[in-house]
């Protein structure tokens, strides 16, 4: 960022009150009868139902429209390890983005904790304030021990929108990628260049829309993830593979896709000419990609590249996803969000990519024409549709995985 645009920032969230956040009331309380019903004695009946029916709190309370985001700060942004506090504007970024584009509340936590079992109980022991709990910039490999144990002990949804937030957008971006392309997931060859928590997630998830395990090659700071090392991770392990390629120019020869989630400026041209007839990027890294969009486009003329910004086409941006997901769960009051719920919020995002562009969406990005195409393989963030597509079909997965405590909305039928 220039000077200009970082006090910009800095003013943006200082002016004219600090932070991007704030609690309003939603009930009247002007008069002394309605102060009597919003606290004592009328606030005692509530009490008294919750007690005898711990789901009535989702008719008297906020709970069922509240998330929770919370980190540790220990993997901000491109920031690294920042701590809690330093933090806390990006979660209260994160809430703004919630309330704006699906009308979802946030209270954002930051915990300091000494170990992932400090965390997991800090949560566990907050936890009924909440419909749900969006883990926010936790450094990996801490962050698969903290979900899937806070799974376990939840009974409301948690999702680490960095793991499978960035997973269910590449998702759907890649598969009409792939159809563009005129190729299958079941036969892509795909170089995943990165190992970390969005890196390993992507993959297992491409893995459960029907990509074949031999055909992907995970890359890390020492190079291909390969049988004969002795220093991987659980997450990594899964995803070695018996070969003599060692280098990211070795994975990057005939490869179909690479997917970037790790740096910039790591891919050189000779490795993108290296690939296959009609290959897809998506240099994830942000802001500077893995290559630079410019010169990705003019080595390669039959390429489709997506990145993390906003300022070229294709951004691959997590707020397509965890707003409407959230929005889907928290209506059925689903217990978890499930494969089956990503795979629906994939498949309907990937759809939409397909149907004609309204005008607001034109006006919002200043644009004459958008149609599903190499610069177009997804929706954009403004596009108005997301918000009755996606919950709607996330809704549905979830009831039809008997995971639902209630019914399906009657604006989602």
């Amino acid at each position: 960022m220039t000077e200009e645009r970082k006090k910009a920032a800095l003013k943006y969230h200082a002016e004219p009150t600090p932070g991007k956040i704030g609690i309003n009331i939603t009930k009247p309380c002007k008069t002394q009868d309605e102060l009597s019903l919003a606290y004592t004695p009328g606030v005692a009946e509530p009490v008294r139902e919750i007690d005898r029916d711990p789901a009535a709190a989702y008719q008297y309370t906020s709970k069922g429209n509240l998330v929770a985001v919370i980190t540790d700060g220990t993997a901000v942004l491109g920031l690294g390890n920042v701590g809690a506090l330093a933090s806390k504007p990006v979660m209260e970024g994160k809430a703004v983005l919630f309330k704006q584009f699906a009308n979802i509340d946030v209270f954002d936590i930051e915990i300091n904790a000494d170990s992932s079992e400090d965390f997991v109980n800090t949560v566990v022991n907050i936890a009924p304030t909440f419909g749900g709990i969006n883990l926010e910039d936790i450094a990996a490999p801490h962050c698969f021990e903290i979900e899937e144990e806070l799974i376990k002990r939840l009974d409301i949804p948690v999702f680490h929108d960095d793991q499978h937030g960035t997973a269910i957008i590449i998702a759907a971006g890649l598969l009409n990628a792939l159809e563009l392309q005129g190729k299958t997931l079941a036969e892509a060859g795909i170089v995943c260049l990165g190992a970390g928590a969005a890196a390993t997630a992507s993959m297992k998830l491409l893995l459960k829309l029907g990509a074949n395990k031999d055909n992907i090659v995970l890359i890390d700071r020492k190079g291909v993830v390969h049988s004969d090392r002795d220093d991987l991770s659980v997450q990594k392990q899964f995803f070695s593979i018996n070969t003599n390629m060692r280098t990211l120019e070795d994975a990057m020869r005939d490869a179909d896709v690479l997917i970037g989630v790790s740096g910039p400026d790591l891919v050189s041209a000779q490795m993108l000419e290296s690939m296959s007839a009609k290959p897809i990027v998506f240099a994830l890294s942000n802001p500077d990609p893995e290559i630079e969009h410019s010169l990705a486009l003019s080595t390669r003329n039959d390429l489709i590249m997506a990145t993390g910004r906003s300022d070229y086409a294709n951004q691959v941006n997590n707020v397509l996803g965890f707003p409407y997901i959230f929005r889907g769960a928290l209506d059925v009051r689903a217990d978890i969000i499930n494969d089956e719920m990503k795979i629906a919020a994939v498949k309907a995002l990937s759809e939409l990519a397909k149907l004609p562009v309204p005008q607001t969406v034109l006006d919002a990005y200043q644009l004459k024409a958008l149609k599903f195409g190499p610069d177009y393989i997804i929706p954009k963030p403004f596009d108005p549709r997301l918000i009755d597509t996606i919950p709607a079909a996330v809704a549905r997965a979830a009831i039809a995985t008997n995971i639902a405590k209630a019914p399906l909305p009657e604006h989602y039928k």
